[in-house]
């Protein structure tokens, strides 16, 4: 048993993959974008904190006048005696006190602590922590190092770490820094660790991060409607390229094997039909009506011949202004006699000074005598026939429209209409409506079909107005 494969349906695939793909970017890069901005936001503030501070300390230390000898890092330790350093110590304990106050007052702190080179608190905002050692701190080990600033972001946390010994828990995130305070030499001589949570910078992130969030998402959205749109359009114009490719194929085996019909039966039809119409000038009267049923029968076949060469054949591209009220009334009394036996209304009024429309003489005929064919035939037992024209220069349009009251077609026949060679009726081939719909869409025009069962059949031509006729 040999499988069919279902073809491939691009508009569903890329639909699915490409919001796939999209979405995956979007996040990757609202999350690399949003890390970006953080950890530049922490270096940013720390940067400040750690000149702030850095400038507070040179400025003590210029005020103080400690002498050359003392270091920042001495007048900062609390085990330092002011007799041994060769000043007052109630002159000591002022300096420093000052430079404690200029830190506890920073805003938005945790807590704070100075590390004196020997990794002890020399002091803290939470005085409990004095005279600990900050054991394994990879961080305090990496500013004493480097002697650069070292910063980094933590969000909230619970457990046995530095945050239970905050001053207030914080609500979200904090910047942690190592500030170095260096010796006139250069050395590192004490180092600050302060503990921040800057309440109207983490109200800025948070503004960033909805607007940032916010721009991704909206831009990610935008990209794949847009592309969306575009592959759908391709997809209908692939599908539509493809029908006709389909289409002029069949037309092209449809050309050959009816130009070899066509020669094959025009001249035994033609035949056939002279020698049932000698037949008839004879005197076998009983025979007649089987010869005139044979020549019925010959001319609905050669109809078929022509319609099936018409509708195989290249529709000329040759353009004329064509009087749709001259057209009209032409096709009209071609089928008077047909319309008076089936006992139609015909109504009909053409309108004065209508203009001329993109068409060819012939080919326009052979539409309206489609429509109004069938329109006949759907009308077997009577009926109304109505024609209108209504022209809309302002759209550069007309549009003709012939009504009848006569069976209509279901849905699915509605649907199955411009279809070649589908027909509900006994006797027809099923390329009429499929070759008006050729004609019009070849001149500029289209043609929609409105039916319901038993409620009549409405078809409107729209015509493309020819300009300087």
């Amino acid at each position: 048993m040999t499988g069919t494969t279902k073809p491939f349906n691009l508009l569903r695939w890329f639909s699915i993959v490409s919001l796939v793909v999209i979405a995956a970017i979007s996040v990757v890069v609202g999350m690399v974008v949003s890390r970006f901005v953080v950890e530049e936001t922490v270096q940013r503030d720390a940067m400040l904190s750690a000149q702030f501070i850095q400038n507070i300390a040179e400025a003590e230390v210029r005020h103080a006048a400690l002498g050359p000898g003392i270091t920042i890092g001495q007048f900062l330790d609390y085990r330092e005696d002011g007799d041994r350093l060769g000043v007052s110590e109630d002159h000591l304990v002022r300096v420093r006190n000052e430079f404690f106050d200029h830190i506890r007052t920073l805003p938005d702190v945790l807590l704070a602590k100075v590390f004196a080179p020997d990794r002890v608190v020399v002091w803290a905002t939470n005085p409990t922590l004095i005279g600990k050692a900050g054991l394994q701190n990879a961080e305090l080990e990496e500013a004493f190092r480097s002697r650069v600033m070292v910063a980094r972001g933590y969000a909230k946390t619970v457990g046995e770490t530095s945050e239970q010994y905050f001053l207030r828990p914080p609500q979200g995130l904090y910047i942690e820094n190592y500030i170095p305070l260096f010796s006139p030499e250069g050395e590192v001589a004490a180092v600050v660790e302060i503990y921040k949570e800057p309440a109207e910078l983490m109200s800025t992130m948070q503004r960033a991060y909805v607007l940032l969030w916010t721009a991704t998402l909206l831009g990610a959205a935008v990209i794949y409607l847009a592309l969306f749109w575009i592959v759908r359009r391709a997809a209908r114009q692939l599908k539509e390229q493809q029908r006709l490719l389909i289409e002029n194929e069949t037309l092209v085996a449809l050309g050959e094997m009816s130009s070899a019909v066509a020669h094959g039966l025009r001249n035994p039809l033609a035949t056939i039909r002279s020698s049932a119409e000698l037949a008839l000038d004879g005197d076998a009267v009983p025979a007649r009506k089987n010869i005139s049923d044979i020549i019925s029968q010959v001319d609905r076949l050669s109809r078929w011949v022509r319609e099936l060469l018409l509708y195989s054949r290249p529709i000329s591209d040759e353009r004329e202004g064509v009087d749709l009220n001259r057209a009209v009334a032409e096709v009209l009394a071609a089928f008077e006699q047909q319309i008076e036996r089936a006992r139609i209304e015909v109504e009909w009024t053409p309108v004065p000074n209508a203009p001329r429309v993109i068409g060819h003489g012939p080919l326009m005929t052979q539409v309206l005598n489609s429509v109004v064919s069938n329109a006949i035939e759907a009308m077997s037992k009577g009926g109304r026939l109505t024609v209108s024209l209504a022209p809309n220069l302002g759209a550069g349009r007309v549009v003709l429209t012939i009504s009848d009251s006569g069976t209509g077609m279901t849905e699915q026949q509605l649907a199955m209409a411009f279809r070649p060679f589908h027909t509900t009726k006994r006797t027809g081939l099923g390329v009429g409506l499929a070759l008006v719909k050729r004609i019009m869409e070849r001149f500029d025009g289209g043609v929609q079909l409105d039916s319901r069962e038993q409620a009549g059949t409405q078809v409107r031509l729209t015509f493309s107005v020819a300009h300087g006729e």
